[in-house]
């Protein structure tokens, strides 16, 4: 594929190494990169005073012929990705790693980190499976132990001041990234899927503050643009990690458009501002984690995640959903069988998708899409 030009260009050369040159001119500014894998982990904690959150992702994996000696073929793609990475030392920046064992696939690369690399500094959060007004004081308890070892490690500053203070830059990028997404909602939308998900992927591996200008500069840009033509179906892309534009554009090369998305890695669910009004930021954090993060794991949440995208749905215009599973997720699995069936009982056409990390296989997918907008008669 030609490379996009202009600012999408730029999105889509800070997506080409997990440790793009915002990365490094933050780290030569003294600033601290923190490495996560999972939504649970609430980024604006890791915003605090020199802190920045760096989401992993491995752009352009060959092979994971390494971490396969380590972790089996039966572990997804995604978590043999990064441990391949980490043996190749591409993420030599990185000071902290902070994990949630939101599968036995996630804790096995994390354990195999500790082992194999023994970082210097690394953390575990222990998140309960149901949210409820205990868990959810469990979860603030965990975050403070997290606060109160980074605090120790690295020197910086963890008061409540300061968390709030990130927090409200938090909601800063957030309020920008919502104002781009909101313009999918057109009739004729001036961006692509692709374009969205490359702006959202790069905002998610580079540091908020020093991405933010190039966000608004696009969001300027598109506000005045044209829509982008005709297409056969407006579609939703639903699913777990998804780094990778180009998968959103071999879907959209057949002719359809997509403007909504809900992946552990999306924009509609994710992307929420976080009250900073209370008197704990932590239990605020807290609440704020268990509200957006809708996955999988979560038990008797089922009807929650469904009815976000029926919602969603129905508020974008959708005519039908795409649901991407990585091979082997556990989660997303056993999710897509029940999700499937109470889509199609609500009206809403359903294409499942089973993939790798790594983008393959274009051909079969521009023909499985190309098939299922036949199907709905677009």
């Amino acid at each position: 594929m030609k490379k996009p030009t202009g600012i999408v260009g730029e999105f889509y050369d800070l997506l080409e190494s997990p440790q793009n040159s915002l990365v490094e001119l933050a780290a030569s500014q003294g600033r601290i990169p923190v490495a996560y894998s999972c939504s649970f982990v609430p980024e604006p904690l890791l915003m605090a005073d020199r802190l920045f959150p760096l989401r992993l992702h491995a752009p352009g994996v060959a092979g994971t012929e390494i971490a396969d000696n380590y972790m089996s073929l039966y572990i997804c793609s995604y978590t043999r990705s990064i441990l391949e990475f980490a043996f190749d030392d591409r993420y030599d920046l990185v000071q902290g790693w902070v994990c949630v064992p939101s599968c036995a696939h996630m804790q096995r690369l994390f354990d195999n980190l500790r082992y194999l690399k023994n970082p210097a500094f690394t953390h575990t959060i222990d998140v309960p499976q149901k949210a409820t007004p205990h868990t959810t004081a469990w979860l603030a308890e965990e975050l403070a132990i997290l606060r109160d070892r980074i605090t120790e490690h690295f020197g910086v500053d963890m008061s409540d001041a300061s968390l709030r203070k990130a927090m409200n830059e938090w909601n800063e990028f957030v309020r920008e990234i919502k104002a781009v997404g909101d313009l999918r909602k057109k009739e004729n939308p001036p961006l692509t899927g692709a374009e969205f998900h490359a702006m959202l992927m790069a905002a998610l591996v580079s540091p908020k503050d020093l991405i933010l200008p190039l966000i608004r500069k696009f969001r300027e840009e598109v506000e005045h643009r044209p829509g982008t033509g005709n297409h056969r179906a407006r579609l939703m892309v639903v699913g777990g990690h998804l780094q990778d534009p180009e998968f959103i554009r071999v879907i959209e090369s057949q002719g359809g458009i997509v403007v909504a998305d809900r992946f552990c890695t999306g924009s509609i669910a994710e992307m929420m501002p976080v009250d900073v009004n209370g008197s704990d930021p932590v239990m605020a954090l807290a609440e704020h984690t268990f509200r957006k993060t809708l996955c999988p794991r979560m038990m008797e949440d089922f009807d929650r995640r469904l009815n976000m995208i029926i919602d969603t749905v129905r508020e974008y215009r959708v005519d039908g959903v795409v649901l991407e599973v990585i091979k082997f997720c556990d989660h997303w699995g056993l999710e897509a069988v029940p999700l499937v069936e109470a889509l199609r009982k609500e009206g809403i056409p359903v294409l499942r998708l089973e993939r790798e990390y790594r983008l393959s296989s274009e051909g079969q997918l521009s023909t499985r899409v190309q098939a299922f907008l036949e199907s709905m008669g677009k």
